[in-house]
């Protein structure tokens, strides 16, 4: 088994049987829901949001079945699961993608890799005085980018591909538990295309899914890298330039907060937009999970939000009908959600 099975089973253990297996479905292929969103948050599971996109649900079925027959994990019923003892014993002993991120760098790891195969492939062909060839990627964005940067460069421009190679070995060199071939074969240079995905993974004698995985997980740790040393890497720190971080609220939700901070109520803005409550109390989870200044206060009392929280900790649960249960229903579901929303994580990390 490879990464995939692994991540399934982390899934399935920090889910704890609070959500069905499409819920992680949906965290792999990068759903835009409020539940999606929340859950990625709510059970720590950001790192793997978006990573699988798009991953057909056959194929997911597939290999969670496959899980099931081995008995890593357990059926609870209502398509909810649990880890089994060897399903315990079998992820403590497995390698994770380690430098995974997704809900960070996915939304930009394409762009990157477009950067630097242009960029090698480009420096190549400079150091071997090479004018013709054809340009390996077809986005226009991705030409203006190089153009400047070889405009705006004070490198030398034969020197660009040596000053490349040397900080892509110094980069790729700090890793652990990766594979460089995964990337390298991939990069077309003077009179050497790269290899397809599907043709490295064929060389590497690994599936596509695993494959795929691995080459986002040495994305995600070049941008990491490039990101934290940007001086060490004067060449590769140019693939991360510009780079806008793409707003994590759904479109729906943006414009329920554009009204919500001209001061209508919840019932006002459900009337304008013609939507149900229930779908912007959706939205205010969403405010919860990624707007960093965005206060709950009034919308739940403060010693509400303390009792919910303590509740979750010492039952060790995130089901909103514990909770409810367990506070005599002095809060509704939604002041559950969004204080779990808003605070959850960081009484269980």
């Amino acid at each position: 088994m490879g990464y995939i099975e692994n991540i399934l089973l982390y899934c399935v253990g920090q889910l704890n049987g609070e959500r069905t297996i499409y819920s992680i479905y949906h965290l792999l292929n990068g759903k835009k829901s409020s539940q999606t969103l929340q859950d990625a948050h709510l059970f720590s599971l950001q790192k793997y949001f978006r990573i699988l996109e798009p991953l057909p649900r056959e194929t997911f079925d597939k290999i969670f079945n496959s899980l099931v027959e081995n008995k890593l994990v357990a059926p609870l019923g209502e398509q909810k699961f649990l880890l089994t003892v060897s399903g315990r014993d079998y992820l403590l002993n497995q390698p994770q993608p380690i430098y995974m991120n997704g809900w960070r760098y996915q939304q930009y790891a394409t762009l990157v890799w477009e950067r630097l195969s242009l960029l090698t492939q480009v420096a190549s062909n400079i150091t071997f005085r090479e004018t013709k060839y054809i340009p390996i990627q077809k986005n226009t964005d991705v030409h203006n980018w190089l153009k400047d940067f070889l405009k705006y460069s004070s490198l030398p421009k034969q020197k660009l591909g040596e000053f490349l190679f040397s900080e892509l070995i110094d980069c790729l060199e700090q890793a652990k538990d990766i594979n460089p071939a995964i990337l390298v074969f991939r990069l077309t240079g003077y009179q050497q295309i790269g290899l397809t995905s599907a043709q490295t993974a064929k060389m590497l004698n690994i599936d596509s899914i695993q494959y795929h995985l691995e080459f986002n997980n040495i994305l995600h740790f070049l941008i990491q890298t490039i990101e934290e040393k940007p001086s060490r890497f004067s060449v590769l720190s140019s693939l991360v330039a510009n780079l806008e971080q793409k707003d994590s609220l759904t479109l729906s939700s943006r414009k329920t907060w554009t009204l919500l901070k001209q001061g209508f109520s919840l019932d006002e803005i459900a009337s304008i937009r013609n939507l149900k409550l229930s779908t912007i109390e959706d939205h205010l989870v969403e405010f919860a999970i990624n707007i960093k200044d965005f206060s709950i206060n009034m919308f739940v009392e403060e010693e509400v939000q303390h009792k919910i929280l303590e509740i979750s900790r010492k039952e060790a649960t995130r089901q909103l009908k514990v909770i409810r249960n367990s506070l005599k229903k002095t809060a509704s579901y939604f002041q559950i959600r969004l204080v779990l929303a808003k605070y959850g994580d960081r009484q269980w990390n």
